[in-house]
């Protein structure tokens, strides 16, 4: 089986989910890149919790996990199976560290499918979803994504999905393609690490701009699994595409081990 490659997509607004534009573009590009994945594994920012969990339950529930927008969106459904099996591989994996088997708490939440319904959209391919543990440092996070490695030797892709850059009380709805100066300093710099030195993403903790851009870590902790993944791989990351939102979001997605179509423009 070849090896799989593994992303990490910055699925910004949950509109996304509906909407074509050239990052949704990018993602289904992506999608259509991939040989047949046998699992895919997500790491999302919106599975934030005080343990490291992950979903075993046979058909993971659709979460509409927002409110405030159209009717439309709640009504989107993607009906995925779930690999139980592919849930103890995460524990094994994840070892010492202890993994929580969630058999029918969660499910696969917008971070998830916001994505998923673009890349691949038949929702024939079980998805797992693993938490991301609040308690633990970056190093930590970086680690664990290291950890799963293996899971692409045999047929899973391991996809995060946040924001680099993610502060909702700064958005701009004047510029809906925009970035503050503070965002593209922080998102310019998480980049060049990304493209040369992934293990080293989590010194970005210390950038002179991570307050305004990283208010609250649970966006930017799903890039740390595709960092770990490509410092292990010893292979760094590419840019699928980058971009801002609103004034205060990063749309930027990387790839590692893919060979579709890349679209770096960043206007």
């Amino acid at each position: 089986m070849p090896l799989m490659p593994a992303a990490f997509i910055g699925h910004g607004s949950p509109m996304n989910a509906l909407e074509r534009n050239r990052f949704t573009a990018a993602w289904r590009a992506f999608g259509a890149s991939v040989a047949a994945p046998r699992a895919i594994l997500v790491v999302s920012a919106h599975w934030h919790i005080h343990a490291l969990a992950v979903t075993a339950m046979p058909h993971p529930r659709t979460i509409h996990d927002f409110r405030g927008f159209p009717q439309a969106l709640f009504d989107v459904q993607y009906p995925v199976p779930g690999l139980p099996q592919l849930a103890e591989e995460v524990a094994d994996l994840a070892q010492p560290d202890h993994v929580d088997l969630d058999l029918n708490g969660w499910g696969i939440d917008h971070g998830a499918w916001s994505v998923l319904v673009h890349a691949f959209p038949d929702a024939d391919i079980p998805v797992v979803q693993l938490s991301l543990d609040a308690r633990r440092a970056f190093d930590w996070h970086l680690a664990l994504g290291a950890r799963l490695a293996p899971l692409r030797e045999s047929g899973v892709l391991i996809l995060g999905s946040g924001n680099v850059v993610h502060n909702l009380g700064a958005i701009d709805w004047q510029q809906p393609d925009g970035g503050f100066d503070w965002a593209q300093r922080f998102n310019t710099d998480a980049r060049a690490l990304m493209i040369e030195r992934p293990h080293e993403i989590p010194s970005l903790a210390s950038h002179l701009d991570y307050r305004m851009a990283v208010p609250t870590d649970e966006h930017f902790l799903p890039l740390l699994y595709l960092a770990g993944l490509a410092a292990e791989a010893q292979c760094p990351a590419d840019v699928l595409i980058d971009g801002y939102a609103f004034g205060s979001l990063s749309m930027a997605a990387y790839t590692l081990g893919a060979h579709g179509p890349h679209v770096t423009d960043a206007t």
